[in-house]
């Protein structure tokens, strides 16, 4: 009997916790509660039950007036503390705000965690139509262009043996699919200092990355712009490349940190 109660406990919880990153996914507006139960193949009646379970702990709120669910303070609470387990994450806020400045496009910092992507912090493009992965999000890493300028830091040897162990499912027609794409990629990305996502995450965006390096002269985090491929076009790849990669530059020099020689990002060490 207290073996099922258990089973019964953590099933709530796992339920819970997938409302609460359903909300999470919400830009602006909420959802109603039978959305939410669509959304996460649960009865309405339970549904309820867990939003009001999550209300009470401040992890979700009801607007009276539209009956909508959102997110509640605890849970930005409880997502900053993650960005905050980087130092990184508040010094690189200025150099995010002129890089949208520049380029007019979102900017972007992530971090590898569990061989995905992850967006910890961002600064909006103020276009009308624009580039939004909220932080929190996530993307597999080939198909990522932060993903793509931080693996381009490992030795091949290891990229070949993460394609191994991860596999190249593609996002879109033009995401990478063998480990000799892969590899060709890496070597261009050393050699231009910045990395490209060609809409292999998601058709029509395009995003321009590159790596910002730690102290000890190994990649911290990297930092991008995205945008529409209609905006973003192939003729201001380049311009965008190299934007990108001075703010990583500067950002990394911020932070004390030392790129290794040959690469891009920051004071070479003596």
């Amino acid at each position: 009997m207290t073996g099922a109660t258990g089973s019964d406990g953590v099933k709530s919880v796992r339920r819970a916790l997938e409302l609460l990153q359903l909300l999470g996914q919400q830009q602006e507006e909420g959802l109603g509660v039978s959305a939410l139960a669509r959304r996460a193949g649960l009865a309405v009646s339970t549904t309820h039950r867990l939003l009001t379970t999550l209300e009470a702990q401040g992890f979700a709120q009801c607007d009276p007036d539209t009956a909508s669910w959102s997110v509640g303070r605890a849970a930005f609470a409880v997502g900053a503390a993650y960005g905050r387990r980087h130092s990184f994450t508040g010094p690189a806020l200025p150099f995010l705000r002129r890089l949208r400045d520049q380029t007019h496009e979102t900017a972007n910092l992530g971090i590898l965690d569990q061989d995905r992507l992850v967006t910890i912090s961002q600064v909006e493009s103020r276009e009308i139509v624009r580039a939004i992965a909220p932080p929190g999000g996530q993307a597999p890493i080939f198909c990522s262009g932060m993903g793509k300028a931080l693996l381009a830091t490992w030795p091949d040897a290891e990229i070949t043996a993460l394609v191994a162990r991860v596999g190249l499912p593609p996002m879109t027609p033009r995401s990478l699919t063998t480990t000799e794409a892969v590899l060709t990629d890496m070597a261009r990305i050393r050699q231009r200092g910045y990395a490209l996502d060609d809409e292999e995450h998601v058709p029509g965006l395009r995003c321009v990355a590159a790596v910002v390096w730690a102290p000890s002269a190994e990649p911290a985090c990297a930092i991008s712009i995205s945008g529409l491929a209609a905006r973003l076009t192939r003729d201001r790849l380049d311009q965008a490349g190299q934007q990108v990669r001075e703010a990583a530059r500067q950002l990394t020099e911020r932070l004390g940190g030392v790129a290794p020689p040959g690469a891009s990002g920051g004071p070479r060490p003596d």
